[in-house]
């Protein structure tokens, strides 16, 4: 058949190939691009273009069908024709057709088995009318298109300049019908419908009723726009939808959320005030748009109310022995903390129900505070949770955020009781001593009410407002020292100091804790492992300095590696033996060297003892007298404090000048210079007042000091010894370096009393009150003996030597 298209004669077939379209209807004199992937598709393009390139272009009734047959096919289709064939990488074909004439299918068969094709009976349209009926439906229809065209912003405007250059009404027609945005079926109509009259009757109807619902929408989308605000804009599509049903009459069902929330108040156990307060929230969230800011806003306050466990709680184990038994098996010595804890059960046992008590766990790094933690939790049959303080400087960390902040949350107190999922936990807060402070206000000022057993019963945060009981909670804390520790909270607390590990203790705890530990972590459970007792002490020693156990691990963790790497290298080991001699082999030369310590009586020199955050140490103090003018020169990174007590040492000398044999004027010619060893390690603190005297007085008056004892003390003008602290620390250097006799505050005799025998084992211990008696007991001889002035002559030769 013979068919006219923009002026030129087109041959028509009577049989084509068909490519099924879905989700697209294509209108004769359009230009169109199709993906195509099926084979059947493929190959009914692959014989229209060896033909002259016609195929017939069919809507699918339902687009999920894979392989259609005549049956699945809408009757009347589009003849098109061929343009343009472009291979894809994915494997698809883009085809670019343009539409010549309506056609309905007749005989849909699949040829050869191949593709699809159908006889045709080309629908012509009537020739273009131009009757006056004709020219006013068209008028209409353009009228109205362009409307539609300004209300939709997804049409361009560009549109209506093309359809002003069309003349013909059948292809104006099916211009304006190829632009309308309508269901599938109802573009189909339009495709069927052959008569150009018909078919503008049709369109004038469809744009009517999509005007209509533009307008609506236009109208529903300002009266959404003005009740929003800046905070809801991201809810614009959820609040459009709201507004079209209530447009269609249409209102917002039961939520069953708040069916669940009533059904968990109700199956839970919650106080009364927490019932009121979340019926109250529940209420006001079913009268909310699901969708909406606030709506989110409460229902995650109801998440966290409802969340808490408010009366859950755990039973504490009540038997001594299993508590014992287990804390035991956990650690090591601790013997204050686990004492602490048996009392607590035994109060549990005869009062039935008792305030958690609030310990201060206070001592070097290492030596277990937060492991106990977690140990006592274990014993007693509790959760256990831990928050730590270090560097925390925002109240709101304690107490929470209220809730009129965006992404407000209940303080980590209140988190991590939650997370524990019971209200009597062990709630560890670790290195209490290192809470900042800043604008955003003083987390250990809130920490007041938390740790405070008189108040902590009504404990409110700012996200929850509502009362939660912490009475029951077992509160740990940790620290290092408590010169940092804020001195009204540290009133509240129970303080348990937990001293540096002796070197058997730390033998016994790399024996029978750490060792078995790594070789489960290492992988060499299968081979026998043994330490030496003398290579344990030799890692101690020289390898490690500190009051805790952590680098000692580390230390015999990296023997064990090296054991590891050669049994993953295939070499046969019975068993790991390791003694002192391959101590050196397998970790090298010893990183820690003791200080070295003069060993007869010495002019100007003596031996103190000093306190430090890894255990204690001996501290040398050496003095040099010079001719000079009245100087003292202090080096060794001293500290303050101590250089405040080398000066008062030397003002108690010079005020009892006589009596300890020097001329009242030996100053005047005299420089002094008090170095003590190590220069760049800062040294601070009045312990060492004593030490700084006595060595002060054998340089000036000439006396040796012995150098088999140490002390340690602070000085006052008036020659008094003052007590000082660390004297676990101190002991246990001095028995490290092979120092058995003491001299100690008489005021510090009821530290010693509360210390272990095995670390006083073998010491001698003077206990002193003024400086005096330091003086007897660690000078060669009595600087009393005899009142004439030694000072002054030959010091030149002394400083010589």
């Amino acid at each position: 058949m013979l068919i006219y298209h923009n002026s030129d004669e087109i041959e028509i077939r009577s049989r084509l190939p068909i490519i099924p379209l879905r989700d697209v209807v294509l209108f004769p004199h359009m230009i169109f691009p199709l993906l195509i992937g099926r084979e059947f598709t493929m190959n009914a393009l692959q014989e229209a273009m060896t033909g002259d390139k016609q195929i017939l272009l069919v809507t699918q009734r339902k687009a999920g069908i894979d392989s259609p047959r005549g049956k699945d096919l809408y009757e009347v289709g589009v003849v098109a024709h061929i343009l343009q064939v472009m291979k894809m990488p994915n494997g698809t074909v883009k085809v670019l057709v343009e539409g010549l004439v309506r056609a309905r299918l007749e005989d849909v068969e699949m040829e050869d088995g191949n593709y699809l094709a159908a006889d045709l009976n080309v629908a012509l349209p009537d020739t273009d009318p131009t009757d006056r009926e004709t020219e006013a439906l068209s008028r209409s229809v353009n009228e109205k298109f362009a409307d539609y065209v300004r209300l939709n912003r997804r049409i361009p405007d560009e549109v209506l300049i093309t359809l002003a250059s069309i003349e013909n009404y059948d292809e104006k027609a099916d211009t304006i019908a190829a632009h309308v945005l309508q269901k599938i079926e109802r573009r189909q109509q339009l495709l069927e419908t052959v008569l150009v009259k018909d078919r503008l009757r049709l369109l004038s109807q469809i744009l009517e009723e999509e005007i209509e619902i533009l307008k609506i929408e236009q109208k529903i989308d300002g009266s959404v726009r003005e009740s929003m605000t800046r905070s809801q804009r991201e809810f614009y599509l959820q609040q459009q939808l709201k507004a079209i049903k209530d447009e269609l009459g249409q209102g917002e069902e039961p939520s069953a959320e708040v069916d669940d929330l009533y059904a968990m108040l109700d199956t839970n156990d919650y106080p009364e005030a927490v019932e009121i307060k979340a019926e109250e929230e529940i209420k006001r969230l079913s009268k909310m748009h699901p969708y909406s800011a606030e709506a989110g806003v409460v229902r995650s306050y109801l998440d966290w109310i409802l969340g808490m466990p408010w009366q859950t709680s755990t039973e504490d184990r009540t038997s001594f022995d299993e508590v014992k038994s287990i804390l035991d098996g956990d650690h090591y010595g601790l013997d204050k903390p686990k004492k602490r804890i048996l009392e607590h059960l035994a109060v549990i046992r005869l009062a039935g129900q008792v305030k958690g008590p609030i310990l201060c766990l206070v001592g070097p790094p290492g030596v277990g505070k937060t492991s106990v933690g977690r140990s006592i939790a274990r014993s007693l049959g509790r959760k256990f949770v831990r928050m730590s303080l270090g560097g925390v400087s925002d109240e709101s960390e304690v107490r929470g955020h209220r809730r009129t902040y965006i992404g407000a949350l209940p303080g980590r107190v209140i988190q991590m009781i939650k997370k524990a999922g019971s209200n009597n936990p062990v709630f560890l807060l670790d290195e209490v001593d290192k809470i900042g402070k800043d604008f955003r206000g003083d987390p250990a000022s809130a920490l007041l009410e938390v740790l405070d057993p008189e108040q902590n019963n009504t404990f409110t945060d700012n996200y929850l407002e509502l009362e939660f009981d912490l009475s029951n909670i077992l509160f740990i804390t940790t620290a290092n020292s408590v010169t940092n520790i804020p001195p009204a909270l540290l009133d509240r607390m129970e303080v348990i100091r937990l001293p540096g590990y002796l070197d058997f203790e730390k033998a016994a705890i790399a024996r029978d804790y750490l060792t078995p530990k790594l070789v489960k972590e290492l992988g060499l459970a299968r081979v026998k492992v043994e330490f030496a007792e003398d290579a344990l002490f030799e890692v101690i020693r020289h390898y490690t300095r500190e009051s805790g156990v952590r680098e000692l691990e580390r230390q015999i963790s990296a023997v064990l590696r090296k054991k590891a790497v050669e049994l993953a290298e295939g070499k046969r080991l019975r068993g790991i033996a390791v003694t002192r001699k391959k101590i050196n082999k397998l970790l090298g030369a010893p990183r820690y060297v003791d200080t070295d310590i003069k060993t007869t009586p010495t002019i100007g020199y003596a031996l103190g003892l000093a306190w430090t955050s890894m255990g204690g140490e001996v501290l040398p103090v050496e003095v040099l007298p010079m001719v000079g003018k009245a100087k003292l020169v202090l080096t060794g990174s001293l500290g303050d404090v101590m250089q405040e007590s080398a000066n008062a040492a030397l003002s108690y000398i010079r005020n009892h000048a006589t009596k300890l044999g020097l001329r009242d004027d030996f100053f005047e010619k005299v420089d002094l210079h008090i170095h003590i060893p190590e220069g760049a390690v800062p040294k601070d603190g009045p312990s060492a007042g004593v030490t700084l005297l006595t060595a002060t007085l054998s340089a000036l008056n000439r006396i040796r000091v012995r150098t088999d004892i140490a002390m340690t003390g602070e000085i006052t003008l008036s020659g008094d010894v003052l007590p000082v602290g660390g004297l676990n620390e101190k002991l246990l250097a001095a028995r490290r370096h092979g120092i058995y006799e003491l001299i100690v505050p008489n005021r510090n005799r009821k530290d010693i009393a509360e210390l272990q025998p095995e670390l006083l084992e073998g010491l001698t211990i003077h206990y002193v009150r003024y400086i005096r008696d330091v003086l007897k007991l660690t000078m060669t001889e009595s600087p009393f003996a005899n009142s004439k002035p030694r000072t002054g002559r030959n010091l030149g030769a002394s400083a010589r030597r």
